[in-house]
């Protein structure tokens, strides 16, 4: 660091802040640390009494913290995704369509190993908007060597993009609601609403809503029927459970040609279902979605919707965080649950 005369500090970096006071309407920032003298700023400087300032100069072997940022954020970002500053030295990348955040876990702790290095991101798997910020990242100081960035470019090359937002499809969803009791007219059906309500929610295309009494061959009779319509995704409700007279996971494993699952390590959901035939999905959804606002469901179909081929493995991982709060206000997905 150095004092130097403001005429002769263009393309130096600023070490310290500069302040601008207009009496009764500003006072504040003219210049910040880390900020790159440039020619036209030559007379603001003047303005502000600096004739003199204090700055930095870059070795050949460093680089400015805007550059870095800049740097890190393109090694790290992949699809789906925009950089936006940088400001103060740090780059917010954020996404540019709906769809589902996907991390790079190892690369991302490998980065943030490097001496002065930090990307930070919010949770692996969470369903963002267009616009939403999902990472930042910076440098500790004002400038680093050129070798810290080459490690993170390096790490990012050799195990993959660190950040990536994989798009939710417009996937064609059918709705099986299961029980006589809804089916014979006794009872007014709360389900299928609640389900119509996620596919719109989550960006899913509903195809059919059907109705089915608690008959094994008739439950799977309207899978059946829905797949040979297009469905992509079939949601079946209710008849989860192990009581004698709910026979929907039977139906659904009838109809599939593999059961990836029958339960999860996930409260409220731990009767759930996920089956494929052919290239259609089933998911056996337990009556606590029904009065949940947040279940298994919330975790596992935004997955479906990305493409995703979720196994037994990916199911068993949602141990960890997949108890609910039973929050009285539920915040979901800025919670704990499902990371």
């Amino acid at each position: 660091m150095k004092k130097v005369k403001v005429e002769e500090a263009i393309g130096m970096i600023l070490a310290h802040d500069l302040t601008k006071i207009v009496p009764g309407e500003f006072k504040g920032a003219a210049f910040k640390k880390g900020h790159v003298i440039k020619e036209e700023d030559i007379e603001e400087l003047k303005d502000i009494g600096k004739n003199h300032i204090y700055v930095f100069e870059l070795k050949e072997d460093e680089i400015h913290e805007d550059e870095a940022a800049i740097r890190i954020a393109k090694a790290a970002a992949d699809h789906g995704l925009a950089l936006e500053g940088p400001s103060e030295g740090k780059i917010s990348i954020k996404a540019t369509y709906k769809g589902l955040l996907k991390i790079n876990l190892e690369a991302l702790s490998e980065v943030n190993e490097i001496e002065l290095v930090m990307l930070a991101t919010i949770h692996n798997d969470t369903v963002v908007e267009a616009g939403k910020t999902v990472a930042g990242t910076r440098i500790i100081p004002l400038s680093i060597k050129k070798e810290e960035i080459e490690k993170v470019e390096a790490i990012c090359e050799k195990l993959g993009k660190i950040i990536t937002v994989k798009e939710i499809k417009p996937l064609k969803i059918g709705i099986v609601v299961t029980g006589s009791e809804v089916y014979e007219g006794r009872i007014k059906d709360r389900f299928g609403p609640v389900l119509e309500k996620k596919i719109e929610q989550y960006g899913g295309e509903l195809l059919e809503l059907k109705y089915a009494p608690d008959e094994t061959s008739k439950i799977q009779a309207s899978i059946e029927e829905l797949i040979e319509k297009g469905a992509e995704v079939i949601m079946t409700s209710g008849g989860m459970s192990v009581d004698a007279d709910d026979v929907t996971p039977t139906a659904i494993k009838n109809v599939s040609d593999h059961v990836i699952t029958y339960g999860s390590p996930v409260l409220p959901g731990a009767m759930f279902m996920l089956a494929h035939k052919d290239k259609t999905s089933i998911l056996g959804i337990p009556a606590c979605g029904m009065y949940h606002k947040t279940t298994v469901l919330d975790l596992v179909f935004p997955k479906v919707l990305a493409g995703e081929k979720v196994n037994k493995k990916d199911i068993v991982a949602l141990a960890h965080g997949g108890l609910c709060h039973n929050c009285e206000v539920c915040h979901y997905p800025i919670c704990p649950l499902g990371k």
